[in-house]
């Protein structure tokens, strides 16, 4: 047995709450959400981690403009630095610049050794941005975080709504509890919500498509006075704080 995997618990003893935010497909705004997420939670006097374990381009730290020069600190493994409040930690750290095609037994050994060297301390939330679809990362995290929740962003689109649903169908049947589903870049009337009803998930709310967002990455104090900043902080409060994530 990997000795390791004794060490992840011991690593995410003292985290309340994991959630991991998943999406049916790329391009939804899943990693926008998951940054912002972690922001306001921080804002809101909670300890915060975001790890951000997304293959295909880990991306957090352009939305949060993280500097170059703020760098996990080895001390019998690493501790994560805090950016704006935010325990901040991701694979881009051993990546770089370069693609990481990392498939199958490598890319497990990898979340492995990222789970067991990472020391979070004390949380209240680890804000966990996965790749999308069903990926063997996300299978993994499922695996090796026991007690984690699942947070589903989405578009009102035919397409993320086809792939959403074999997420969520998915994740019933792994026993992963639930948090709901986000809407992102709403225009107007959608089905997002008569679909949620459907698959019998909650439906946690809609943020508006803003025009604004691409300007304001990579600057915290703009991104939060986006609208979607804005909006976000009513569902984190209504269904993230105060939703225990019964398990569907």
């Amino acid at each position: 047995m990997d000795p390791r995997l004794s060490i992840i618990p011991e690593r995410l003893r003292h985290i309340d709450k994991k959630i991991m935010v998943v999406s049916g497909k790329g391009g939804v705004g899943k990693t926008v959400i998951s940054s912002l997420m972690a922001l306001e939670l921080a804002l809101m006097e909670k300890r915060v981690g975001l790890f951000d374990l997304d293959f295909n381009g880990p991306s957090c730290h352009i939305v949060l403009g993280v500097p170059e020069h703020i760098m996990p600190v080895e001390e019998k493994g690493l501790i994560p630095p805090t950016f704006r409040k935010v325990k901040f930690m991701s694979i881009r750290y051993f990546a770089k610049e370069r693609p990481l095609p990392l498939r199958g037994e490598d890319a497990v050994n990898a979340i492995i050794e990222l789970l067991s060297i990472t020391r979070w301390g004390k949380l209240d939330y680890l804000i966990l941005d996965l790749p999308p679809g069903t990926s063997d990362e996300v299978l993994d995290i499922i695996r090796l975080i026991k007690d984690v929740y699942a947070l589903i962003i989405t578009t009102p689109s035919k397409l993320a709504l086809e792939t959403v649903s074999r997420l969520i169908q998915l994740l019933k049947i792994l026993k992963v509890p639930i948090l709901g589903i986000i809407e992102n870049m709403r225009r107007g009337e959608s089905k997002v919500y008569d679909f949620a009803k459907k698959m019998d998930v909650r439906y946690l709310g809609a943020l508006p498509y803003d025009d604004t967002l691409e300007e304001a990455l990579g600057d915290v104090n703009l991104l939060l006075e986006t609208k979607v900043a804005k909006a976000l902080i009513n569902i984190i409060r209504s269904g993230i704080i105060e939703n225990n994530g019964d398990e569907q």
